[in-house]
């Protein structure tokens, strides 16, 4: 795998710059296409979430046609090498319909072990966060450089972000809530882009639930390769999704685990 990385990170660029192009001739428009997948509440899809996997999914097709492929809106496409890429065309596609440039493009690949390389783009602000190997990176308006975690801090000076206030279930909102009263920012409503900043080194933490394993895996990719610990509330593997607690650093993970260990 490690040797195949400078290859995979170069399409998943090729990916998300596929995807951009998509993507925004659709955003803030006045005539967005929408569906809602969820009968029983609100859980948009858009002609750009449906163009921006095709768009992904026609590189990999052209570049990489052995691997299999994850997308949240078309599904599993079987490989032939063991490697899979986990692709969500838009996480955050409520904040999209808003007109909020807090979703992304998420493009991870691995095995079943988990993400070995993660990406997040939110191309219309310009900026790209991906990771793989000990190494992250930023691409933005300011250049191009290294990025890295924070350095660990106590739990009541972490800045902690979720994106739903309503978490999950009640139990579950009541353990976000805990770890929430004891922080000293706690902010709202950022889908993928608040993993794109603890990766960056501006907040402590993310606590989050009810995810797929298109929501987590790019985040898990980048934010580990940035020196970083993502797990579920038990600390075990999530890279197929369920509750996340991504830290800036295992001391404040572990502080934000013994917290919640009272809710799993």
């Amino acid at each position: 795998m490690k040797q195949l990385l400078p290859e995979l990170t170069d399409v998943a660029h090729t990916m998300a710059d596929a995807a951009s192009s998509a993507i925004l001739p659709h955003f803030r428009s006045t005539d967005l296409g929408t569906e809602n997948k969820d009968a029983g509440g609100y859980d948009p899809v858009t002609v750009a979430d449906r163009a921006a996997e095709q768009a992904m999914r026609a590189v990999l097709a052209d570049k990489r046609p052995m691997d299999a492929i994850l997308g949240e809106e078309f599904g599993a496409q079987s490989g032939q090498n063991g490697l899979t890429w986990v692709l969500d065309p838009i996480d955050g596609t409520r904040g999209f319909v808003a007109g909020t440039p807090t979703w992304g493009v998420l493009i991870a690949v691995g095995d079943e072990k988990g993400p070995a390389l993660g990406m997040i783009d939110q191309p219309y602000i310009g900026e790209r966060f991906w990771g793989a190997d000990g190494s992250a990176w930023l691409k933005g308006p300011r250049g191009e450089g290294p990025i890295a975690t924070r350095a660990p801090r106590r739990l009541s000076d972490a800045v902690l972000f979720t994106t739903f206030p309503e978490i999950g279930t009640a139990a579950e909102r009541a353990g976000f809530e805990a770890v929430a009263d004891q922080v000293k920012l706690v902010r709202y409503g950022m889908d993928c882009y608040a993993y794109a900043l603890l990766a960056a080194g501006q907040i402590d933490l993310v606590i989050e639930a009810g995810l797929n394993s298109y929501d987590i895996q790019a985040p898990i990719g980048l934010i580990e390769a940035a020196g970083g610990v993502v797990t579920d509330w038990s600390g075990q593997p999530v890279h197929e999704g369920g509750r996340a607690v991504a830290a800036s650093h295992p001391d404040v993970h572990r502080a934000a685990l013994d917290i919640l260990a009272g809710f799993v």
